[in-house]
C-alpha cells in the first residue's frame, strides 16, 4: 500500500516541530522517497472503495493527509484546508449561518472578513452586530435571541488587539451558539484557542503555514461534526485546493514552528527598538508592557507573536518612508520569512470607509510590520537609512 500515515503514536505526545515534520505526511511505501508524494488525479476508481476521492470534495490523499497535520497543531478532532483564507471563512459562516439568523463579531477584524458582512450578508438576510469594544460585556450587549455565532480575531489585524479566549468561549456555551476565532496572526505555535474551548479555528495558510510568500490557502480546524458541517457545503461552494500546492503548504509547514519562533524573536527586540525611537510615536505589540493587553497575552499566548504596527511622528510621511527602504519589502501580505511592511489603509482594509477606518483606531499613517528572520541589525540599518531619507526630504523641501 503506497498511501499511509508516517506514525502511530498518539499526537499529543509529540513536540510541536515534530508534528509540523512527520504528521500528515505520506509514506512513499513504494519508492521510499524521503518526502511526500503528490497525488495529482483527479479522476479516482468509485467501485469497491472505502473514500471516493475527488479534488472538490477535499479529499484527495494530499488534501487528506495535510488536514491531519493541522487538526494535530491546533489539538483538532478534524481539519480542512481550502483555495484561500476568506474561502475558508465564508464557508464556516455561511455553513452555520441562515435566514433569519445573528453573528456577533468583533469590532477589530480583518477587512476582507468585516466587507463579506457587510457586503454580503444582508443578501442572505443573515443579522450582524459589530462590538463596540473587545470586553467580554461588550459582547454580551451584542446578544440577540438569534444570536448563533460569536466571531474574534486576536491578536487582531492590523492593531495587535486581544481578546480573552476563556471568556469569548464559555459564553458561547453558556448561550448555546458557536465561537469562531481568526488565528492566523498567532498561529498554532504561539496560541491554540481549542484548548480555551473556542470551537473553531480559521487561517489564511497564506500567510504563517505558508510562509515563503508563494501560496494562497486558507484552513479550518474544529470537531469531526463541524468540519462534516462545513465540507457539506464546501464541495457545492468549491473553494479546494490543488494537489500541487497542497503539496507545497505541506513542504512549508514542516519548518513552520522553526520559523514562527525565530520571527518572534526578532519582533520582540524590533518592538522594544521602536518604542524608544523619536521617529516613532506609537508601537502596536502585545509584548509590550505597555500594551493594554500584556498580561492577557502572557497568560493565553505562548509568545507575542510576529506582527507589529507602529505610527510614524507627525511630519513623516509613511509612504515616502516605505518608499525608501532597500531590505524590507512594501508588500501586500504578511507572515514570509522576509520582513514586509504596508499601510492597512490601502490595503487589508482599504475596502472600509475612512470612517470605519478612524473608528477602528487605523489612521492613514498605520505601518503594518511582518518580521522575518534576516539579522536584527540589518533590519534596524534598513530602517534608519529609510528614516534618514525621508528626514533629508523634509528638510529639503
Amino acid at each position: 500500500m503506497i498511501v499511509k500515515t508516517v506514525l502511530n503514536m498518539a499526537r499529543e505526545k509529540l513536540g510541536l516541530n515534530t508534528i509540523c515534520t512527520h504528521v500528515g505526511e505520506i509514506k512513499d511505501e513504494q519508492f521510499k522517497g524521503a518526502v511526500s508524494p503528490i497525488f495529482l488525479s483527479t479522476s479516482y476508481e468509485f467501485m469497491n472503495v472505502d473514500v471516493k476521492r475527488y479534488p472538490r470534495y477535499f479529499n484527495t490523499p494530499n488534501q487528506e493527509y495535510l488536514s491531519k497535520k493541522i487538526a494535530a497543531l491546533e489539538n483538532a478532532e478534524s481539519a480542512m484546508i481550502f483555495g484561500s483564507g476568506m474561502a475558508a471563512i465564508s464557508t464556516t459562516l455561511l455553513a452555520f449561518l441562515k435566514a433569519g439568523d445573528h453573528i456577533i463579531l468583533q469590532k477589530d477584524i480583518y477587512g476582507g472578513t468585516r466587507n463579506l458582512v457587510e457586503a454580503q450578508f444582508h443578501r442572505y438576510n443573515i443579522e450582524y452586530s459589530f462590538t463596540d469594544g473587545l470586553s467580554i460585556d461588550d459582547f454580551e450587549a451584542c446578544i440577540k435571541p438569534n444570536t448563533k455565532i460569536i466571531y474574534i480575531e486576536t491578536p487582531s489585524n492590523p492593531l495587535l488587539k486581544l481578546v480573552d479566549l476563556k471568556a469569548i468561549a464559555n459564553l458561547a456555551k453558556a448561550k448555546e451558539f458557536l465561537s469562531v476565532i481568526d488565528n492566523t496572526f498567532a498561529t498554532p505555535i504561539i496560541q491554540k484557542p481549542i484548548d480555551f474551548g473556542i470551537d473553531i479555528v480559521i487561517h489564511s495558510a497564506t500567510k504563517y503555514f505558508s510562509g515563503h510568500s508563494d501560496i494562497c490557502a486558507g484552513a479550518v480546524a474544529t470537531s469531526q461534526g463541524h468540519i462534516d458541517t462545513i465540507c457539506n457545503l464546501a464541495k457545492s461552494l468549491g473553494g479546494s485546493l490543488s494537489d500541487f500546492t497542497v503539496w507545497m503548504l505541506e513542504r512549508s509547514m514542516k519548518t513552520l514552528g522553526i520559523r514562527v519562533k525565530a520571527q518572534q524573536r526578532n519582533a520582540k527586540k524590533l518592538a522594544k527598538y521602536l518604542d524608544v525611537h523619536d521617529a516613532v510615536s506609537n508601537v502596536y505589540y502585545p509584548g509590550l508592557k505597555s500594551h493594554p493587553d500584556y498580561e492577557l497575552a502572557k497568560k493565553q499566548m505562548k509568545g507575542f507573536g510576529a506582527i507589529l504596527s507602529f505610527d510614524l511622528t507627525k511630519g513623516i510621511d509613511a509612504e515616502l518612508f516605505l518608499q525608501a527602504l532597500q531590505l524590507i519589502k512594501p508588500s501586500m501580505s504578511l507572515a514570509g520569512i522576509e520582513s514586509t511592511m504596508i499601510l492597512p489603509a490601502v490595503s487589508s482594509h482599504a475596502l472600509l470607509t475612512p470612517q470605519e477606518r478612524e473608528a477602528q483606531g487605523i489612521s492613514d499613517s498605520l505601518i503594518r510590520f511582518s518580521v522575518g528572520i534576516e539579522d536584527k541589525k540589518d533590519i534596524i540599518k534598513d530602517i534608519e537609512q529609510a528614516l534618514t531619507k525621508v528626514s533629508l526630504k523634509v528638510i529639503i523641501n
